[in-house]
């Protein structure tokens, strides 16, 4: 990208030119930046009760991975032919995957697992857009607590992606047991997600 031009921005492509403007942002405090359908949006983290589900999956996931990988919240994942860069809860990337050439983000492909939590303002993109976008980068493994689900609290683990869509490969209610399969052979306690 060459920069600015008056009021104009100079960019190679359209993927740039968001960049540049994700760049540019000023994040208010307690805030993340995401792409998202071609749009730069601003939105709050979440609150306690999201912590609270985040904090013991991150646990639960650094007791697992090969040691050359790393359990992140807040990692950017970047997916250019989508025109997005998201921010998810947890991502889990081999730690080679962190010396890009661009420090701000890194290709969402390189991730081997990705877990979004819902909220009120976040749940269709956490159920439609994102979950389109990761398949569409070989994320192999999507993980979505989903607290805000319309038949109740559920966690649904996809997988086998194909294109822009993922397989359910499981789905737990709040309380039942939920299996990430290898390489995590994990078993999640879905009961300690708070409910609400």
């Amino acid at each position: 990208m060459d920069g600015l031009d008056g009021d104009c921005i100079m960019a190679d492509s359209e993927w740039d030119e968001l960049v540049w403007v994700w760049r540019q942002s000023e994040i208010p405090r307690g805030c993340r930046v995401e792409i998202i359908d071609r749009l730069i949006a601003v939105m709050p983290y979440s609150a306690q009760a999201h912590h609270g589900t985040v904090e013991p999956l991150h646990r639960r996931l650094c007791e697992v991975i090969p040691e050359d990988w790393g359990v992140h919240q807040r990692l950017a994942l970047a997916v250019p032919p989508r025109l997005g860069l998201y921010v998810p809860d947890v991502a889990v990337v081999p730690q080679d995957a962190l010396l890009t050439t661009d420090q701000a983000f890194v290709d969402a492909g390189r991730a081997e697992l990705v877990v979004e939590v819902t909220s009120r303002a976040t749940a269709r993109h956490d159920r439609v857009t994102k979950p389109a976008a990761y398949a569409s980068a070989a994320v192999p493994l999507y993980l979505l607590v989903d607290r805000w689900a319309p038949d109740g609290p559920t966690a649904t683990l996809y997988g086998e992606p194909r294109g822009d869509a993922y397989t359910p490969l499981a789905v737990a209610e709040f309380g039942e047991a939920l299996t990430i399969p290898a390489p995590f052979d994990l078993v999640i306690d879905t009961g300690e997600f708070p409910a609400t």
